[in-house]
Order: structure tokens, then sequence, then C-alpha cells
């Protein structure tokens, strides 16, 4: 007897299951199908808002070309002749980056909100929604990795200044630390001028280095291997004053120990945080998650306000190099399974088994 192969089922293939995606508003089924309503003369996209239509009204279309040629026009509400709400909003921010990218100075709101079409809070609503950060965080941003671009590049500081878009050098040495985490002539020259502290102890988790600048804690790492700690942290400031054995600094890396065996107690010591404005918003939003909580990446992105941002989540995650502290270790997948830990599941696997109600 010959074996059957079952098909794969093909999503909205026939009706009951097109009309459950009208009835649900399935943004999913949006440029699979389209549906006409013979009542009121207009066809739709399945996530259209309006009200719903009886079901002996409807029709299904594989295309629009079909819902046309049955003489139906587009509805006016959720326009199915245009491509998709989020397609087209995504293309609206994009346009919008673009601007940024290309001007001398940051466009201001206004400006970037007619060029695209749309009101000035409507815009800055939907550029959060889609990138995670508003317009002037974006701009900051940039205008910051010119900076970093051109101090690389020119011959002297105030060109890469002025290259980048800031009209005094003034206003930019200002803003520098927040820009560069130090002086724009310590990071041109890769750290150096700059102090950093630092100390190896052990943990539970293994050795745990802590280094700090003037400002705060710039750097939690873990690893089985002390030596490539020490690499590590010389790898990212190369060019720094590297201080260890301090005992006066012995103190500073007693504490964080003490949150690592006890990430419940919390840390109160100023942080160096370094990064883009995408990434230090999804560290400030991990800081904010309680021990014994964990949220998934598609969580996560809510909370930051990309909610279709998952993966950059995760890559910001991924970055960050003040472990426990910004416990990214909270974060695990949808189905609340273990994922992947720049410092190895089985410290993340700790760090969620101490935290759990009951292992305090």
């Amino acid at each position: 007897m010959d074996k059957v192969i079952d098909k794969p089922s093909v999503p909205y293939a026939d009706e009951q299951s097109r009309w459950a995606a009208v009835q649900g508003r399935d943004a999913g089924a949006d440029g699979v199908f389209w549906y006409s309503v013979r009542s009121t003369g207009v066809y739709c996209r399945p996530s259209c808002a309006a009200r719903p239509a009886l079901r002996k009204n409807v029709a299904f279309h594989d295309s629009r070309e079909a819902a046309l040629q049955a003489g139906f026009r587009p509805c006016l509400r959720c326009k199915p002749e245009q491509p998709p709400l989020a397609e087209r909003r995504a293309a609206l921010v994009a346009e919008a980056c673009r601007l940024i990218d290309a001007a001398d100075e940051a466009p201001d709101l206004d400006r970037l909100a007619a060029a695209v079409g749309v009101s000035r809070f409507h815009f800055h609503r939907l550029f959060k929604a889609v990138t995670g950060i508003t317009p002037k965080a974006y701009a900051q941003a940039r205008r910051a990795r010119r900076v970093q671009d051109g101090l690389a590049r020119q011959a002297t500081v105030t060109e890469a200044i002025y290259d980048a878009g800031f009209n005094s050098s003034g206003r930019f040495y200002a803003s520098s630390p927040a820009v560069l985490g130090m002086t724009p002539t310590a990071f041109r020259a890769g750290g150096a001028g700059t102090v950093i502290r630092f100390a190896i102890a052990a943990c539970s988790l293994g050795a745990i280095l802590v280094a700090s600048t003037a400002r705060g804690i710039c750097a939690i790492l873990i690893d089985d291997d002390p030596d490539f700690l020490v690499r590590d942290l010389q790898d990212r400031f190369p060019k720094a004053e590297l201080i260890g054995a301090e005992a006066e600094y012995e103190q500073v890396v007693s504490r964080v120990v003490g949150m690592v065996e006890r990430p419940e107690i919390g840390l109160d010591l100023p942080l160096d945080v370094r990064g883009t404005a995408f990434q230090q918003r999804v560290w400030q939003v991990l800081r904010e998650i309680p021990a014994g909580r964990t949220v998934s990446y598609a969580e996560l992105a809510e909370l930051v306000g990309s909610p279709n941002g998952a993966r950059a989540v995760a890559g910001a995650c991924a970055a960050n190099a003040l472990a426990v502290a910004i416990p990214c270790h909270r974060v695990v997948r949808n189905d609340g399974s273990i994922s992947g830990y720049r410092w190895g599941v089985d410290r993340k696997a700790a760090l969620l088994d101490r935290e759990r109600p009951g292992n305090e």
C-alpha cells in the first residue's frame, strides 16, 4: 500500500479560516487575501478596524485586482490598495531617519513630522514605537557616532566636532561625557588619560572582575579564567591607565560580589554605562525588573516601547558588560526556557535559581 503523505496546511486557504481572520482582525492575514462587503461596496484587508460586516455580505479575494474587477472600491479606513500599515509606518520612520542622517544639524520635530506628512504628536509616538527611542535620542546617537568616526579620521578634535554637526565646540564639550563616556581626546587615544581601577575576586560563579572610572562601575565581567578577564578589560580600554590591587577598591569589589551572591539586595553604586541610545534604554528597563521575575525577549521589547524589536533587545542584552548589575539573566525565551547568556547558560541558570522565591 502506498504511504499517504499529509500535505502541509496552507494558512487562510479556506473560507472558514479567512472569516475567522476577519473576525479577529488578524494582521497576519494582510496581503494573503482581501475581503469585500456587498452592502457597502468596498473591499478591505483582514485587519480592517471598520464595523464587522454580516457573513452573508462578505466575499473573499486572492488579490486586490480581483476585488476591483468584482466592482468593489478600496476602503477609506484600512486603505487596502496600499502596503500593510506596519510596512507603511516602517517606511515613514526610515525616511525620517534618512533625513536625520543627512542633515548637518538635527531637524526639529516639526520639520521631521511635516517632511513625512503626519502630525508632530503622531510622528513622535510612531517613531518611538518603531525604533524604541525618540527622534531626539536617535539624532544624538547618530551625532555621537559621527564624532567617534571623525575623531579617528580628522586631523583635529575641532574638525571632528564641527563635522558631526555641533555648531560650537563649547556645546559639544558640555555633553562629551554623555556622548563618548570620556573626553574626546581620551576617546581618540583609546582611553589614554582615563584612569580605570579594577580588581579580581572569587565568587560562586567563578572569577569576577570589577572596574570603575571616575563616573562609576564600567565593567563587571565573569569567567573561569582571571587572565581572560584582564585581557577583556584591556581590549575595551587599550590605552587607559589600569590600576589594580588597591586595598581601597577591594571594598567596591566586595559589594559587587555580595550583589552577585544575593541579587535581590541590588547594587547601590553609580554605574558608568556606555552604549547606543537604544542599548541604554534596554539596560535601564532591565534594571527595573526585580529579582525573582523573568521576562521574554518579546515582553522586554514591549517594555522598551519597540514591540517588534525582540531581536534588537536580544542584541542589547548580549552587549551588556555589567553582569548582574544590569540583569540580562532575567530574560528568557517565550516558552520560559533559558537562552544564551554572555557569561554562560550555567551561570544564568544558577542566578535564576537563587532568585526564585524561597531560595533567597
